[in-house]
């Protein structure tokens, strides 16, 4: 790859696309697994940047793993006991494996340095430290309070048995702690202190813990209750899903372009929150075909890309997509409750806003949304920052479909979730 790489205006015939796995979900399996009392067999585990950091760290911690001619991974349970217990991890910009890990070395307490790139010390996880303390880890900031980097040491053994947590900043705080709780061999409450945002992705983390042997008491998403003796136990072999948030891009490509796109690895009985997605496109005029493992979105002949209006809090990643799609739409559109993006890989409602102006849109940004009013004829050859950002890259790729040529800067932070994704976008070209 390039510094740069140009899209010029592009029509799509009909494909398929086959989806890489689930970043969410990879990353939670490979964490499950090694904390298991046997060994498990991962089977379509995404190869990427955030998922290495993962596995970089859990060999540094001890855990073995190896892959397979198949291209399966093989991993070596460690009973719910790292052998390292002293080690230091970078984890890039990687939030699915430094909320976890932070909170599963707590648990079991050791000599950790964790740390990652600059934006990584940019995003909070003040709200998981407060709630770790209160089972008696020590933690101590080695930058700014309440931000990365941290240092984890030994957990003294006067925790308390209901621990409590907001949940109105990150979904993986809570991902977290129910991860490493059962660690503890005793039983514990979670009390989500606000709203809890992004459900979904807590649907997936408790699906997996249950497939681990790990049953959760969920309480409306207010209190979830964790048995004692819990030990992790892993299925022979784990199947990763497609990635559903990926999925989003090929999906809105059927809609702006028209042309008949499946993506395959996902379906009508996914776990990811993220495949509502379809359905908020079925709402703007796509038309969609579920299958057990695809979907497939097109648009009929006349049918128009209708405005919306939408509280995006359950996919609040794939609403990144819908802030493109408002450019096909020919009126205004707003993205509400989506207050997370100001703490992921950047500031994504700024920086969503600044790179959609570029193209001629009038948008105005709060807090917690974001509103889209499409200019009457985009503007050409725009070069779009990524911010290190995979997701912006993605989204903003899909201007080619609307007639107009882009240019996106530093398109391999890609490589993050989808290293191939250029190639694959460019293969659904005529």
């Amino acid at each position: 790859m390039t510094d740069f790489i140009h899209l010029p205006a592009a029509r799509l015939r009909p494909g398929t696309v086959a989806l890489p796995g689930s970043k969410s979900i990879s990353n939670r399996t490979l964490l499950l697994a090694a904390l298991a009392d046997n060994d498990c067999e991962i089977v379509s585990l995404l190869h990427s940047d955030d998922i290495l950091h993962m596995r970089n760290a859990l060999e540094k911690l001890g855990v073995h793993s190896r892959e397979n001619a198949s291209g399966s991974l093989s991993v070596q349970g460690c009973h719910g006991r790292f052998l390292q217990r002293e080690a230091d991890l970078f984890l890039g910009n990687a939030g699915t494996a430094f909320r976890p890990l932070t909170a599963t070395l707590a648990v079991l307490g050791g000599n950790y340095q964790l740390h990652g790139v600059p934006r990584m010390h940019e995003r909070p996880i003040g709200d998981l430290v407060d709630a770790l303390r209160q089972l008696g880890a020590h933690i101590d900031y080695r930058g700014n309070p309440g931000y990365p980097p941290l240092h984890i040491g030994e957990r003294s053994n006067n925790g308390q048995s209901t621990v409590r947590v907001r949940g109105d900043v990150s979904s993986q705080f809570l991902t977290a702690l129910l991860m490493a709780l059962p660690l503890t061999g005793q039983a514990h409450t979670i009390e989500v202190v606000g709203e809890l945002i992004s459900k979904p992705y807590i649907d997936i983390t408790l699906n997996l813990m249950a497939r681990f042997g790990v049953q959760v008491d969920n309480q409306d998403y207010a209190v979830f209750r964790l048995p004692e003796n819990s030990v992790y136990h892993a299925p022979a072999v784990v199947h990763v899903e497609g990635d559903a948030s990926s999925a989003s891009y090929f999906l809105a490509a059927g809609l702006l372009s028209g042309s008949p796109v499946r993506v395959s690895g996902i379906g009508r009985h996914s776990i990811q929150g993220d495949v509502a997605f379809a359905r908020e496109l079925e709402k703007i005029g796509a038309s969609v075909l579920w299958g057990d493992d695809f979907i497939e979105v097109s648009r009929a002949e006349g049918q128009a890309v209708l405005p919306f209006d939408l509280d995006a809090n359950h996919i609040p990643d794939a609403a990144m997509t819908l802030a493109v799609v408002a450019l096909a739409s020919g009126g205004p559109c707003r993205l509400r409750n989506i207050a997370s993006w100001r703490v992921k890989e950047t500031d994504r409602i700024a920086a969503m806003a600044t790179e959609l102006r570029k193209l001629g849109a009038e948008v105005t940004e709060t807090p917690d949304s974001i509103r889209i009013v499409p200019p009457a004829q985009l503007n050409q050859s725009v070069r779009i920052d990524t911010y290190d950002d995979h997701r912006i890259a993605m989204c903003f790729s899909l201007v080619s479909l609307l007639n107009t040529a882009v240019i996106i800067n530093d398109p391999q932070c890609v490589n993050k979730t989808f290293p191939t994704y250029f190639e694959v976008l460019a293969g659904l070209q005529e």
